[in-house]
């Protein structure tokens, strides 16, 4: 994956950094003023820039300039391959999640070595079955309802889930969307810094 943190590249001019034109969505699709980034181009170009700072702000890096990115929630959006593997929007695998969560709007969360990723929820489907029960049972749509909700269900047994997936076992989360940030350290809305703030 990439590892962040550019910095300032020696022998570069001084350009002023952009904010507020480029973002990226829920399903880890570049925008640009609010429209989707369909050149092929153009999104692997973003892809390869894509970094952050070491206050959490993430970029992309267009020769001297850095364009600062508007995260709709996560800095990292995951989907499922056709080969079954999961990689970022930026086409890097993530090999095996460190942590599992899902938020109070039932998004699946995964802790991977660069930070928090949100399944794209196209993808959330085929990942169901990765949730289960402590006997490894898979976890109903009611048990599921009840862990989000975190309150008592008789089919839920302890009320713990797992996410299960290619043998590794990880327990299952609770999170809130509002603290996300906070809790991973990234910007979502990147602002210029005020006058004699260097970024």
């Amino acid at each position: 994956m990439n590892r962040f943190d550019l910095g300032r590249i020696s022998g570069w001019p001084d350009v002023p950094a952009c904010y507020g034109w480029l973002s990226l969505d829920r399903r880890g699709q570049w925008r640009l003023r609010g429209g989707t980034v369909t050149h092929r181009g153009l999104r692997d170009f973003l892809n390869r820039g894509y970094g952050r700072d070491a206050e959490g702000h993430f970029f992309v890096q267009n020769g001297p300039q850095r364009v600062f990115v508007d995260l709709e929630y996560t800095p990292w959006v995951l989907h499922l391959t056709s080969a079954g593997t999961l990689e970022t929007h930026t086409g890097h695998p993530i090999g095996a999640p460190r942590g599992a969560a899902v938020d109070e709007e039932g998004n699946l969360l995964l802790e991977i070595a660069d930070g928090i990723a949100l399944v794209c929820d196209r993808d959330l489907p085929a990942l169901l079955g990765c949730l289960r029960h402590a006997d490894d049972r898979v976890a109903s749509e009611a048990a599921l309802l009840a862990f989000i909700d975190g309150t008592p269900n008789a089919t839920a047994d302890s009320g713990a889930l797992w996410f299960r997936r290619h043998g590794g076992r990880l327990p299952l989360r609770r999170l809130r969307r509002a603290e996300l940030a906070a809790r991973y350290g990234y910007i979502p809305a990147p602002r210029a810094p005020s006058p004699g703030e260097r970024r």
